[in-house]
């Protein structure tokens, strides 16, 4: 089992990484956004690719969107508006904040709706009625740990590979901003070093070096904590180089990755104006953000939407399958029809996760995590 996208999102019902600092108001935007770069994966997922999705339609994607597919396949780069936005919110909630309740913070954030998802996936895909191939119960033991693809066992999550991106870029802000203290200063050196190591990890073709600096995904984190930087000050031409240069190296991994040419044989084209276009949108729409622009965007549903993203974004791969499978193979539904129901399907599922496993082990596990132990008498 596997695939491509996440950001640990908020609770609704208390103050969490979307708020600015001391409690001022909500970058409710922020979670909108997260939505939509979720929507953009789940897109990709279901008619933007080939693959496994194809046994779920019954024939490729290409020919239940004949045109849609070629806007869809651009649906991955979700994934690196996911980054952005997620240096920007690790920024914010990891400054002031000691070392264990940014750790707490973390865990308590993306454990619980990540276990219950891979629970689910394991049983759903264990079902005989279905035709996708389940893992083995040691490898899914395994997934539980979030530490799958560094030991090389098969992913119950294809969209797994992202958190673990996200959990070296914890590590890496952990390491040099929070424990010591978070400050500009720091910050700057932060970025500055990140960016120079990821450029010459990838000059050096050293396999360590590329898996803990992560050189096609850094500009990416490291672009979103320059716009944090710009949200505190927006005069601080350090912060603006910071964006400047990381949307300059982002695109060209993003163009290096994605891009190729066009050919009878693929599955769709993605140009490289397109591939740029679409960063470029995702670092501009954090900017807003920054900036302020987007203020008004202040209504109440979208801290459902963001709610909802991180549950949505771990269970819409494979269980979006399932449901494609049985609407437009079990009951005839049309491809359109199917699209909308699938993605409204898997919007009440982590409606379901978010109310029922979010909402009661998050708070219970961040107090547990965040308790210092006991001192022995």
């Amino acid at each position: 089992m596997t695939s491509t996208l996440a950001r640990p999102v908020p609770e609704a019902t208390r103050p969490t990484e979307t708020e600015k600092p001391h409690g001022r108001p909500r970058l409710r935007a922020l979670d909108g956004l997260r939505l939509v770069a979720a929507l953009m994966v789940a897109a990709y997922h279901y008619g933007g690719r080939g693959g496994d999705v194809t046994t779920a339609w019954g024939s490729s994607p290409k020919d239940q969107f004949p045109t849609l597919h070629e806007y869809f396949a651009y649906g991955c780069l979700g994934v690196q508006i996911f980054f952005v936005i997620s240096g920007f919110v690790i920024c914010m909630s990891g400054w002031g904040r000691p070392l264990r309740s940014f750790f707490a913070s973390r865990a308590s954030r993306l454990l619980p709706a990540y276990w219950a998802a891979v629970l689910l996936v394991t049983a759903v895909f264990a079902l005989p009625v279905v035709v996708h191939e389940a893992v083995s119960p040691s490898d899914a033991l395994v997934n539980l740990t979030m530490l799958q693809q560094p030991l090389g066992v098969d992913r119950v999550l294809g969209v797994c590979w992202t958190l673990w991106a996200e959990v070296r870029f914890y590590a890496l802000f952990a390491l040099f901003v929070v424990m010591p203290g978070a400050s500009r200063q720091r910050v700057i050196l932060f970025c500055a070093l990140w960016t120079l190591g990821a450029a010459i990890a990838e000059g050096a073709n050293e396999p360590l070096l590329d898996l803990v600096l992560m050189p096609e995904y850094a500009p990416f984190f490291v672009g979103g904590v320059g716009l944090y930087l710009v949200h505190r000050d927006r005069k601080d031409v350090y912060a603006w180089g910071i964006v400047g240069v990381s949307w300059l190296i982002g695109q060209h991994y993003a163009v290096q990755d994605l891009w190729h040419a066009p050919s009878a044989d693929a599955f769709s084209h993605r140009t490289s104006f397109g591939i740029i276009l679409v960063v470029t949108l995702g670092f501009a729409a954090v900017a807003a953000i920054a900036l302020g622009l987007l203020d008004r965007a202040n209504w109440r549903w979208l801290t459902v939407a963001g709610a909802l993203t991180y549950p949505f974004y771990l269970v819409h791969e494979h269980l979006g399958w399932v449901v494609i499978h049985g609407l437009h193979r079990g009951l005839g539904i049309g491809s359109a029809g199917t699209f909308a129901l699938t993605i409204a399907a898997m919007l009440l599922l982590a409606r379901l996760l978010n109310r029922y496993v979010e909402e009661t082990l998050t708070p219970v596990l961040r107090a547990r995590l965040s308790k210092p132990p006991s001192k022995r008498r």
